[in-house]
């Protein structure tokens, strides 16, 4: 299946085209009984994740139901010992639409064919076009799982690890931003676009939301992102970073500003965040290798309400010995929302004018980055 990068994500606005559509979920994976299950979630807009479950029957299942918005992103769940989603064998992307929607699978939910109305059609041949990107991935995981510990520290083998991760990266970015401009009158396009959000810059950005047709753009997930390119734009590389100004640990107000003259990487997480707390470390790396340069970083953590205690326990446990802010508004933040930050970790790196000269270095690419800038150390 496609990559996807680890983050903590916001809840994004859920499509919403139609009212009062029925669905019927017709099913087949295997030749599966008892006590196998098929679990269906989805989510209404601004509401929270809801769940259905099928006992399987000689491999059949089968879920109905109104959608009342249409069409919803939706997951296929199958567990073979019937035991919850939590401990699902796989899942399989689909859309609620009206109509009947059919999903075959010989063996795994996630290879499951799926023949539906018109945003489930649009979706299998976004995933026939995403299929190369797929087995890319999956021949990189086998490599990786075959290869032996001494070979994996390898400075040779790391070097080719993360050109081949980033080469698949670029097939991805690739392929979604051709389905965009093949595909203006899809959802999938906008999904797809939403994706690239992330990775992409305004620039690049901008003409593809530009391609969607008005009736994409009017969806309540389109008004979002329509609402959110001003700050994309804003947060662009070579534009000056927004200014704010957060509580550090102490209750001491820090101004953004006051970084002027250093080179900053503004670095958003938090504490419950398990992809940014497996990152840490990498930060923690590259901080100690160059903050005798002019270099710092500022932490902006979007812990939730009255858990400052854990906002601060995770600061020590995992080293973080640089400044951190925090307004404690979870994903309301002040700070994410001046810099569009939708997913986290996330980070800006800033010159000592304040010019974002790059964004979302992750892994290796921070210490590879500043190294470019103040040679290595």
């Amino acid at each position: 299946m496609k990559k996807i990068i680890l983050l903590a994500l916001a809840a994004l606005p859920v499509v919403v085209f139609a009212q009062d559509n029925k669905y019927d979920i017709q099913g087949k994976i295997g030749d599966f009984n008892a006590p196998a299950k098929v679990y269906l979630e989805y989510r209404f807009p601004k509401g929270k994740p809801i769940y259905d479950s099928c006992t399987v029957v000689n491999g059949k299942f089968h879920f109905a139901g109104s959608v009342g918005a249409a069409p919803l992103n939706a997951y296929l769940l199958f567990n073979s010992k019937g035991t919850g989603t939590g401990k699902a064998d796989g899942y399989r992307a689909i859309y609620l639409e009206p109509g009947l929607i059919n999903v075959n699978a010989a063996d795994k939910i996630e290879n499951a064919t799926v023949d539906g109305p018109k945003t489930n059609q649009e979706n299998e041949k976004y995933q026939l076009a995403q299929k190369p990107v797929n087995d890319a991935y999956n021949a990189l995981e086998e490599r990786q799982k075959a290869a032996t510990a001494e070979q994996k520290a390898s400075p040779e083998y790391l070097k080719k690890e993360k050109a081949d991760e980033k080469a698949i990266d670029e097939l991805s970015a690739a392929t979604d931003k051709k389905f965009i401009r093949e595909n203006p009158n899809s959802i999938i396009s906008l999904n797809a676009l939403e994706s690239l959000a992330y990775s992409t810059d305004y620039a690049d950005l901008k003409p593809l939301y530009d391609v969607l047709t008005p009736a994409v753009k009017s969806t309540d997930a389109g008004k979002a992102l329509g609402e959110r390119m001003p700050k994309l734009k804003a947060v662009a590389l070579g534009a000056v970073a927004p200014e704010f100004a957060e509580a550090d640990t102490s209750g001491k107000v820090i101004n953004l500003s006051s970084f002027r003259g250093q080179y900053v990487l503004i670095d958003f997480w938090a504490s419950w965040c398990g992809p940014c707390r497996r990152e840490n470390p990498n930060v923690v790396k590259a901080y100690n290798h160059y903050k005798g340069q002019k270099f710092t970083i500022l932490g902006v953590s979007l812990d939730k309400p009255n858990a400052k205690d854990k906002w601060l326990a995770a600061i020590h446990k995992d080293g973080l010995t640089w400044t951190h802010v925090s307004d404690l508004k979870f994903w309301d933040s002040k700070a994410a929302g001046l810099y569009a930050v939708r997913g986290i970790p996330q980070n800006f790196l800033l010159d000592p004018n304040g010019k974002i000269i790059a964004k979302n270095l992750r892994g290796d690419d921070l210490e590879d980055k500043l190294a470019e800038i103040f040679g290595k150390i």
